[in-house]
Parts: structure tokens; C-alpha cells; sequence
């Protein structure tokens, strides 16, 4: 376990912060020890490709309760239960049609949430009292050897949303994660430290309980490239807040939002913060928060930028968003949900 002054700067308080930096013998013992505390209980935040989940042990209720409590999430607003591979699939699905085969096939591990029927083992404190739960598979070699260390300790899988307070921007680093819930956690829950994360943005949710499958959230992985890997036909859902019929993370009309008021139009002035592409000019007086050079570049950068924003105490960001039929697509979702936008 490597010094942990890296991130205790940003408040008083001492948590366990453990900074892995790659998954090798010398963070075995780290590992075990964050698995072996969300046995007990606990809560871990630990780094996907996508970005920081703060986990607990999904058949655990009084741990979920807790998560509930920390993140300042609404009771009966489901959660993502992170599982180690496809072969655990059937102990939390009921019925896994054949499309949904072909999508964990294709893309687990990886940045896309498959909802099913669920089976006993998912209880309504992780599926909002729905009778379908939303698992998946992520990438992140960090996040795969916790939860199959937490599989080998007898866990059955990790309950984790985006380790932030409830509506707020997600956080991509360890460092996001100590600022935002540092003053929520209790000294025995658990950092782990994997770097920025890659994606930069939340997983694809694909609804896989009808006939058809909708994405009811965009990410990085969109319909085009579903259909072209998987051979899939998805659609994209059309429902608003109000009308939607099935619960998911990240549904709600405002969410992703800074302290600074985000605007997708018009035209900064001097003291007020920027995100746009770099062949974008930053007129004279405005603070430069992120300039990507392409659309994935974008996604990774978004979030830090808007954290970056509340720290400098900056009031106003305009955002110029990216345009095409890729990862922008889940960006300009996130950024209207963060302006407030319909």
C-alpha cells in the first residue's frame, strides 16, 4: 500500500485509501483486504472503465441501506449489480433471451448494462421493487479481480452506482471520489485507486425485458456499433421522465450537475468557464476547462472539466457539444441532463 498523503489533502479526515496502480502481486493483499470489508459489510469505491462505482454487497441489505445513505439516493431507485463474468448471469436473470446472449457475448466485460427478469436472489433493496435487475460485466482490470476476489470470498456480486452524491457530477479518479464522499464515509469503508478512468462516461443500459431491446441510457457503446459487432437490432427509447416504464441509473431529467450553471448556447464572457473541442478558440477572459482534440477524448474529459469548474468556484460553463452518431450521442445526453434541458 502506497502513501496516501496523495489524496487526504482534501479534508480532514482519514479514510482507507489504498492507491493500486496496477494489478499485480504487490496489490493482491489490497484486494483482498477491500473484498473481504465489502463482505463485512462495507463500502468500496473502486475505478471502472467507465467511471468510480462505490460498491457494496448486493444481498446485504443493511450495506445497501447504507449506500443509499451515503450517496443521498432516492429509496426504490435501482442499482447496477456488477458481476465477475457471463457465467454468472443466470443466478441474478431469470430469462435471458437470445439477443441479450449475443450482447454479453459481444461487448462483456465491458461498458453496456443488460436489464432482465430477475431471479430470488435479486431483492427490491436492489431492484427498486422491479421485477427485473440490471447487471454487468465491466472491463476494468481492477474492478474484475475485486469482484472475483469478493466471488472467492463467497460474495455473489458488487451493487454499485457512481460513487458521488445522488445527482451530481460522476466521478473518473480516486481524487474525485475522496472530494465528493469523504465526509460521508466511515473509516472502514475502502478507496481503491485504479487511475482515471478510460470511458469517462457510464455504461449503455440496454432494456433486454421485451421482445425488442431499447437503450433507455446511451454511452460509448451506441446502436450502429451493436449491430455491427452483434448483429443485433436495438432501438432507442423515446420515453420521458414521466412516462418511462422501467427504472434505471441515470433516467432522471436533471442529473450529472455541477454547482456552476451549464449552458449550450451562447456566448461565454470573461470569468465563465469552457468546454468545447480544441480547433475551438477560448475567447479573452474566459477559464479553459477542457480542451479534447476528439469525441472520446470528450467523454474523458467532461466530468473532471465540470468538477474543475466548482472547485475555481466558477458560476457559469458554456459547453460547445460534439456532433456524430458515436460516444457524442451519450455525451449530448449527459450534458442536457446537466443544463436541465428536456
Amino acid at each position: 500500500m502506497l502513501e496516501i498523503n496523495r489524496i487526504c489533502h482534501f479534508c480532514n479526515k482519514v479514510q482507507q485509501l489504498y492507491i493500486v496502480a496496477n494489478i499485480s502481486k504487490s496489490t493482491a493483499v489490497n484486494l483482498k483486504d477491500a473484498a473481504t470489508s465489502l463482505r463485512a459489510g462495507n463500502l468500496v469505491a473502486f475505478p471502472t472503465e467507465t467511471v468510480y462505482g462505490l460498491g457494496a454487497d448486493a444481498i446485504n441489505k443493511s450495506a445497501i441501506e447504507n449506500l443509499y445513505k451515503v450517496k443521498g439516493r432516492p429509496k426504490g431507485h435501482p442499482l447496477i449489480v456488477h458481476i465477475s463474468s457471463m457465467k454468472n448471469l443466470y443466478r441474478w436473470a431469470s430469462e435471458v433471451p437470445e439477443y441479450a446472449i449475443k450482447l454479453a457475448r459481444t461487448f462483456w466485460p465491458g461498458p453496456m448494462t443488460l436489464i432482465l427478469p430477475r431471479t430470488k436472489l435479486a431483492k427490491n433493496f436492489i431492484t427498486g421493487s422491479q421485477n427485473n435487475v440490471a447487471l454487468r460485466v465491466p472491463s476494468h482490470p481492477l474492478a474484475l479481480s475485486l469482484i472475483a476476489e469478493f466471488e472467492a470470498q463467497g460474495g455473489v456480486g458488487i451493487a454499485a452506482p457512481s460513487a458521488n452524491r445522488f445527482g451530481r457530477v460522476s466521478p473518473t479518479t480516486a481524487e474525485a471520489v475522496y472530494e465528493e464522499l469523504s465526509d460521508y464515509l466511515s473509516v472502514t469503508d475502502v478507496i481503491l485507486d485504479g487511475g482515471p478512468c478510460l470511458v469517462g462516461i457510464e455504461s449503455t443500459i440496454i432494456n433486454c425485458t421485451k421482445t425488442v431491446p431499447d437503450i433507455l441510457r446511451p454511452g460509448s457503446i451506441t446502436k450502429e456499433i451493436i449491430f455491427a459487432k452483434a448483429g443485433v437490432i436495438v432501438e432507442q427509447s423515446t420515453y420521458t421522465e414521466n412516462q418511462q416504464q422501467i427504472k434505471a441509473s441515470g433516467l432522471l431529467r436533471s442529473h450529472y450537475k455541477p454547482n456552476a450553471s451549464v449552458f449550450l448556447t451562447g456566448t461565454p464572457k470573461s470569468g465563465d468557464g469552457l468546454i468545447a473541442l480544441d480547433t475551438y478558440m477560448t475567447p479573452v477572459g474566459v477559464i479553459r476547462l477542457a480542451s479534447p482534440k476528439s469525441n472520446s477524448e470528450y467523454a474523458q474529459q467532461l466530468y473532471s472539466a465540470l468538477r474543475m469548474a466548482d472547485r475555481k468556484k466558477i458560476n457559469r460553463v458554456f459547453v460547445i457539444p460534439p456532433t456524430g452518431l458515436d460516444i457524442s450521442i451519450a455525451i449530448n445526453e449527459r450534458l442536457n441532463k446537466s443544463a436541465r434541458l428536456p
